[in-house]
């Protein structure tokens, strides 16, 4: 799929990724903004996100979102869904649902593709490797592949996870060819953290506690210690694959209360446990090795309905 196929007699496009946007949906939505305005100068062009994590700023024209989802256009010629199906767009869905074509581009094995056009490769490292893909390389500029490089560099944890191929190292290896630091890009997407980052990552290791003889690692954070700290979702980024680095741990889960009985939950594994198939059956989903989903219930309960999934993969092996 090429998105220049897709803009023919189009005069305005949409474009949004899922609720609490990550580097690789932040980084393939500004890219294909950064390609569309580059490109097509006369065409109207819209980003709808939620807020990003300050240190993803520096992506170009990351200004220019639309946090507020206000928009003028009854129907967008064009809406494109990134890094996501079409129901966790939070805001974005009655957009992507009112426009006359839609195209999904996503590398989640849960997506079987929600737009009228689909681009779903789940063994893709990223929503950015594709996005590389459905771009031609003669049209791109230095910030489009360091929007694409931010993605692909946070999506892999660094092109270490199992989701790394020949093929994302090709595409990397063509977006730094571009000429930006991407040393310095990746110490502050990736390592840099605040003070306040450094606190809670703490406060989450010290309470941490080992289950199933050590295979398995759990962390727990209360909205009270959440708002002792101020600390916003994006400051707790990080915590569940620093708990997976534990020796003997085989799958880590992190979880912070976001309401009342409210829970965000995260889910890493080293490849023992497919961790997509566990969220997916509390409503989330996302990769073999990393996935997500939200729960309500007392701590108790959602560490107990989630673990016994882990301990029957555990078990089988």
């Amino acid at each position: 799929m090429k998105i220049d196929e897709q803009m023919d007699g189009v005069k305005t496009v949409g474009i949004t990724g899922h609720v609490r946007p990550d580097g690789d949906c932040i980084g393939s939505c500004m890219g294909v903004y950064l390609y569309l305005t580059r490109n097509y100068p006369d065409v109207r062009v819209d980003v709808f996100l939620e807020e990003i994590p300050p240190e993803l700023e520096f992506i170009k024209d990351t200004d220019k979102i639309h946090h507020d989802f206000v928009t003028d256009v009854e129907s967008y010629d064009l809406f494109i869904c990134l890094d996501s199906i079409k129901e966790r767009t939070g805001d974005a869905e009655k957009f992507f649902d009112a426009s006359k074509k839609t195209v999904n581009i996503d590398h989640h094995v849960t997506n079987k593709g929600t737009g009228d056009v689909n681009y779903i490769v789940p063994g893709a490292s990223s929503a950015c490797e594709l996005v590389y893909d459905c771009i031609d390389h003669e049209k791109m500029d230095i910030e489009i592949a360091k929007a694409l490089y931010t993605g692909m560099v946070t999506d892999t944890g660094v092109f270490k996870y199992s989701s790394t191929t020949p093929r994302t190292y090709e595409v990397a290896a063509k977006l730094i060819s571009y000429g930006f630091d991407f040393g310095s890009l990746i110490d502050h997407v990736f390592y840099e953290k605040t003070y306040l980052q450094n606190q809670i990552l703490g406060r989450a290791l010290l309470e941490s506690i080992r289950l199933m003889d050590g295979r398995c690692i759990v962390s727990v954070l209360s909205k009270q210690v959440i708002d002792f700290y101020e600390a916003k979702g994006s400051d707790l980024d990080g915590i569940v694959n620093q708990l997976l680095l534990t020796i003997g741990v085989d799958c880590a889960l992190f979880m912070y209360e976001t309401d009342p009985l409210e829970y965000k939950v995260s889910l890493r594994s080293n490849g023992a446990v497919d961790v997509s198939r566990i969220a997916s059956v509390f409503g989330g989903g996302g990769h073999v090795r990393a996935a997500g989903c939200n729960v309500s219930g007392t701590s108790h309960d959602v560490i107990n309905n989630i673990t016994k999934y882990i301990q029957q993969q555990l078990d089988s092996i």
